[in-house]
């Protein structure tokens, strides 16, 4: 796909194209899933020592660091962070980069996070011409398992200290060449439940010498869906949505016991404590009413993606100068989708942006077995990282901090 007209390039950004390609197709091959990154996170850690970079590897079990000082010394350090982990899915294309590794795949673009955070690094290491110091995180098991929750808790930012920390990820539907962000939230959290209702097994035909478990589920079901709607308030946002239920093995039976279990999603902490608090009532009530009872399990995986509002102005100016201020959209619909970015940005102030991937159409869309990352978009994104990183580590920055 070509690189709209309106979009500012970097010249060494666009001469690195081919090489970035290179590096994206060769992860993409290679896909590897949660904490499993080991040929990823080798590939990433020999390309940032090849560029100068100081670098530090196994945090969070397979996450790389790397470390670059600019020229001009300095007190401020910042952080630029990408998703290196693929997901358990079969690939449905067939071109050459297709991924190698059955039942895995890059089916939401890290490896085009990691291509373009490498390809920013090289340049800025060409040309430091900054103040201060400049991380990059390249982060292992974004999806489900919480990595950057892993790295945090091993100590990232107590070992590599940072005054803001960056995200950005692909996001197809929004068109190449646009970039979208906002201050506060702008992705969901992203909670898990499992609710087991017990009852007492019996004869399908004789239903009164038990306690029908499977009925006592399904009214359950219905009932949590009354959270959002008569627990908050109405402009509180929040997502229940049950995605699992089993229970019982034949025709004949009524089992003892069903399973449900689902996600809940919502952009407020005290959201995420009504919708806890209200399930586990419901549970309890609507098993008891039909002479049941209930076991609720409620994890809380990833908080909500709330971008900090001066770094967010800040990222603004510079997608503006990078796509023309037209192409820039200052207040998207945030998504209920989650990213565990959001436990950097728990720590750190900082901005998320989505990099418009261009149409969602066919497979290209995320999580889809026939989804691929944009080339186009590697230059645009290495553009970005390199603008961002030697506005906020410029002269007048380190002046102000």
């Amino acid at each position: 796909m070509t690189i709209p007209e309106n979009v500012r390039l970097n010249p060494a950004a666009t001469a690195l194209s081919a090489e970035m390609q290179a590096w994206r197709h060769h992860l993409h091959a290679h896909p590897e899933t949660a904490f499993e990154e080991h040929e990823t996170s080798a590939f990433v850690a020999e390309k940032l020592r090849a560029f100068g970079y100081e670098v530090a590897t196994g945090l969070g079990r397979t996450g790389v660091v790397g470390t670059l000082k600019g020229r001009h010394g300095g007190q401020r350090a910042i952080a630029l962070r990408a998703d290196m982990d693929a997901l358990h899915i079969h690939e449905a294309n067939d071109f050459a980069h297709r991924s190698v590794n059955p039942g895995r795949m890059h089916a939401c673009g890290h490896d085009g996070h990691t291509a373009m955070l490498l390809g920013a690094a090289k340049l800025l290491a060409d040309d430091p011409d900054f103040h201060g110091t400049l991380r990059v995180i390249f982060q292992p098991a974004e999806e489900n398992e919480g990595g950057a929750r892993e790295m945090i808790e091993d100590g990232l930012f107590d070992r590599f200290p940072v005054d803001a920390v960056y995200g950005m990820h692909n996001w197809p539907g929004l068109p190449l060449g646009r970039i979208a962000l906002r201050p506060g939230p702008m992705m969901g959290s992203y909670d898990i439940f499992e609710i087991v209702v017990h009852g007492k097994g019996s004869h399908a035909a004789m239903p009164h010498m038990g306690n029908d478990a499977i009925t006592a589920a399904g009214h359950l079901l219905t009932t949590l869906q009354t959270i959002p709607g008569r627990s908050l308030h109405p402009l509180d946002s929040a997502v229940v949505s049950a995605t699992q239920i089993f229970g019982g093995d034949t025709w004949n039976v009524i089992p003892p016991s069903v399973t449900i279990r689902g996600t809940v999603r919502a952009f407020k902490d005290s959201v995420q404590d009504t919708v806890e608090a209200r399930m586990r009532v419901l549970a309890e009530h609507t098993a008891a009413s039909f002479g049941c009872t209930a076991e609720v399990r409620y994890e809380r995986r990833y908080p909500a993606t709330v971008n900090s509002a001066d770094e967010t102005a800040l990222c603004a100016e510079v997608a503006a100068r990078l796509v023309g201020a037209d192409n820039v959209d200052h207040d998207p619909m945030p998504s209920m989708g989650a990213e565990d970015f959001a436990f950097m940005l728990k720590q750190r102030p900082g901005c998320y942006v989505w990099l418009g991937n261009g149409p969602a159409e066919g497979g290209c869309l995320l999580h889809n077995p026939g989804y691929d990352f944009n080339d186009a978009n590697l230059a645009i994104g290495a553009s970005y990282w390199v603008s961002l990183t030697k506005t906020l580590l410029s002269a007048e920055a380190e002046v102000a901090a």
